[in-house]
């Protein structure tokens, strides 16, 4: 018996080792996030979050699989509909409110509902979003509800003056309401020079000032632009402008305004580099001068968040992979944010040691 039983280990001894180094390789790169999908049975990602009536409210975009094998300007990235998701504290429950908005109900649109944005006035609420036209342009369009969670109705046309992509709104303390967007590369920003169409325009390069997001305040009614766009600048810490060459810090797209001890924070997406970036201004019109990281890359190409305080405590939502591992299917998450006694905000690492 001992002699078959020390035959029978020496045998298997090469199998342990084999299966000892495979667990152990497994344990080196599988990824330890921070956080976890606040929502499993569908792709959410470019959360926009409000707190209505003491509740939060997500307003993501919602990823499909189309079958889609052109990426060429993010075609792969061919969502639909929008559904809205609400949760009564972080941690809790996350309810999924169904149907919004669709694309067959907006008159003007082609494809492509990306990013949206959600805001409260009049009594109403109103989602932005952008789309593609029927000429295959972005312009950004509007709907409005009587509920935060839906389902708005489409203006039959995109609000004018307006283009490429990632509306996002602010509300001003005196009651006024800014309209952000803009995003380069598949989001066609660079097409746009003096708030001109031109199909052949030439992005900047190298040395040049970086393409900047765009800005405008909105009527009362939320409806329509009260005033021409304007080209926000971004400065780095010596007070020049960032320039194009510089993809650790010129804007991409995804951009957030949020106001925090009387400082506008300014936070964007670099794209190539894939951080979150923040920068801060004394106005809602810039410029902001960049401040540093928000958020280290994610698992994914896309990187795009919102910041939000609730009872007390800032958070930032972002989105990742982890569900599907494909850039074109991401996972809302969220996970605390913490400021420096300088007014930094502590860089959010989205992995864990």
């Amino acid at each position: 018996m001992r002699t078959s039983s020390a035959l029978y280990l020496l045998l298997l001894l090469p199998f342990l080792a084999v299966a000892q180094t495979t667990a152990q390789t497994a344990n080196a790169v599988a990824p330890r996030y921070r956080s976890e999908p606040l929502v499993t049975h569908m792709y959410t990602a470019d959360p926009a979050v409000h707190v209505f009536d003491g509740k939060i409210y997500i307003y993501p975009s919602h990823d499909i699989d189309a079958g889609i094998t052109d990426r060429t300007d993010g075609n792969h990235y061919a969502m639909r509909d929008y559904h809205v998701l609400s949760l009564d504290q972080i941690g809790g429950k996350v309810t999924d409110h169904g149907m919004a908005l669709e694309l067959k109900d907006v008159p003007w649109a082609s494809r492509q509902l990306w990013a949206p944005d959600a805001a409260f006035a009049n009594g109403r609420y109103y989602l932005f979003f952008p789309a593609k036209n029927k000429a295959g342009i972005f312009n950004i369009g509007v709907a409005t509800s009587d509920s935060p969670s839906g389902p708005f109705k489409a203006e039959p046309e995109p609000i004018a003056g307006t283009f490429s992509i990632d509306p996002t709104i602010y509300g001003s303390d005196d009651g006024s309401f800014y309209l952000y967007f803009g995003g380069i590369a598949g989001g066609q920003l660079d097409r746009w020079p003096d708030n001109s169409y031109d199909a052949k325009a030439i992005a900047p390069t190298g040395d040049q000032p970086a393409t900047g997001p765009r800005v405008a305040k909105l009527r009362p009614n939320l409806l329509g632009l009260a005033e021409p766009v304007r080209e926000i600048v971004l400065l780095d810490e010596a007070g020049k402008r960032i320039t194009a060459g510089d993809e650790d810090r010129r804007f991409f797209e995804g951009c957030w305004l949020h106001k925090y001890k009387g400082i506008y924070y300014f936070s964007y997406s670099t794209g190539t580099t894939h951080k979150l970036c923040y920068a801060t201004g004394s106005s809602p019109y810039g410029p902001f001068t960049y401040r540093g990281v928000l958020l280290k890359p994610v698992q994914g190409w896309t990187t795009h968040h919102a910041v939000v305080e609730f009872k007390g405590k800032w958070y930032l939502f972002y989105h990742d992979t982890q569900l599907s591992g494909q850039n074109n299917l991401r996972n809302v998450k969220v996970t605390e944010l913490h400021y420096n006694s300088d007014g930094t905000i502590g860089t959010v690492d989205p992995f864990t040691d």
